[in-house]
């Protein structure tokens, strides 16, 4: 069986990301389907995600994939959350992803969806929807008026507010392939129908093959997490993608059949990720990822993703934040650690890239250097 060490596959999942040289040929939509979905609730952070990967890339060019070619489109993706996802694989990802068993415990009795309620949902927003593209208003109205006064009932405790019944269904029913995301219409964000002669396929297997090429070796477990599933839909949905085993750090783990290669230099670079990039979100395991004083900074209750992440060498050695007024983009590092003159001069070129795919002027702050989570 053969064996692979931390080093080999932070070097290896760096490279796969576009990370360690940003990808010259490369389209979103490639980046994207390498990354396995871009994380989206914050959309400028997606628009960096990708533009790192890439070469030449800024936000508009994120935004004209998106919204002009249609080449990605926005949906909820993994754990139910908004990410971008390239239009040919959505076949796939709905697939995967309708086949994840339902839960209804999440709400209080009283307040959840039955599960015939939730189909009766689903298939209202698939039929509103249908060429037209309306804002979360327009559809409610409309979702009501299709199945029944109970839908509209405000029991949801969201954002000092209450929602509708309904809304509780909105990530099965993107799942299921009822709707996208549509342009914005103003400062009101839009629905829509997935893209014209889309039809779900079998996924399951095609979708773990991709994670373990972007992310393995990795377990079953490892894979529910990430997609938010139950242990047991994970490992048959690994059994059906008959992955090979290998040892990582002498723990058996998967990667894709036949993928064992790994590079032959040691993880290298300076690198700034913004929030909820798919390389900390998915990489595991998180001890190593986020050595020592790295958890206690910058993960939040054990999860990734919450702050923006310094990585040197291929693991988290700092977080960052930007303010931005106007073009001026504020940027200030706090590192867990010195930083060589070297790594110096690549964060001074991560924070010009940055400012370049956000299209803004950006200006460097060194925070104080914290260790175990203080100055």
């Amino acid at each position: 069986m053969m064996e692979m060490s931390w080093s080999q596959v932070s070097a290896r999942r760096l490279e796969r990301q576009g990370l360690t040289a940003p990808a010259k040929d490369a389209t979103p939509a490639d980046v994207v389907a390498a990354m396995c979905g871009a994380h989206a609730q914050v959309m400028s952070a997606a628009e960096l995600s990708v533009g790192l990967r890439l070469d030449g890339v800024t936000r508009t060019g994120v935004r004209e994939a998106l919204w002009g070619e249609r080449s990605l489109v926005k949906t909820h993706g993994p754990r139910g959350t908004v990410h971008l996802l390239p239009a040919r694989d959505l076949p796939m990802w709905i697939g995967a992803l309708s086949s994840l068993p339902s839960s209804y415990a999440v709400h209080a009795q009283g307040i959840r969806l039955t599960p015939a309620q939730t189909d009766q949902v689903v298939e209202a927003i698939r039929e509103v929807l249908t060429g037209a593209a309306l804002t979360i208003d327009e559809l409610s109205d409309a979702v009501v008026a299709a199945t029944g006064p109970w839908a509209g009932d405000l029991v949801m405790p969201a954002f000092q507010t209450m929602w509708p019944r309904w809304r509780q269904a909105m990530a099965t029913a993107a799942h299921r392939g009822a709707f996208v995301f549509g342009p914005a219409r103003g400062r009101k964000v839009t629905y829509t129908a997935p893209p014209e002669g889309f039809r779900p396929a079998e996924g399951c297997a095609e979708l773990v093959d991709a994670y373990l090429r972007a992310y393995g070796p990795a377990t079953s477990e490892q894979f529910a997490k990430w997609i938010g599933a139950p242990v047991t839909w994970a490992a048959a949905a690994f059994a059906a993608a008959e992955p090979e085993q290998v040892l990582f750090e002498g723990v058996p783990a998967w990667v894709a059949a036949g993928d064992t290669e790994v590079p032959d230099e040691p993880p290298r670079g300076v690198h700034l990720l913004p929030y909820f990039d798919a390389y900390v979100v998915a990489g595991r395991p998180r001890e190593l990822l986020y050595p020592g004083a790295a958890a206690a900074r910058a993960l939040n209750g054990g999860q990734a993703g919450n702050f923006p992440v310094l990585l040197v060498d291929g693991q988290v050695a700092g977080v960052w934040h930007q303010r931005r007024s106007g073009r001026r983009l504020a940027v200030t590092v706090e590192t867990l650690r010195e930083l060589t003159s070297a790594q110096l001069r690549e964060l001074d070129e991560q924070v010009a890239l940055a400012g370049q795919i956000l299209e803004g002027e950006p200006r460097l702050t060194l925070g104080p250097i914290t260790v175990g989570g203080h100055a």
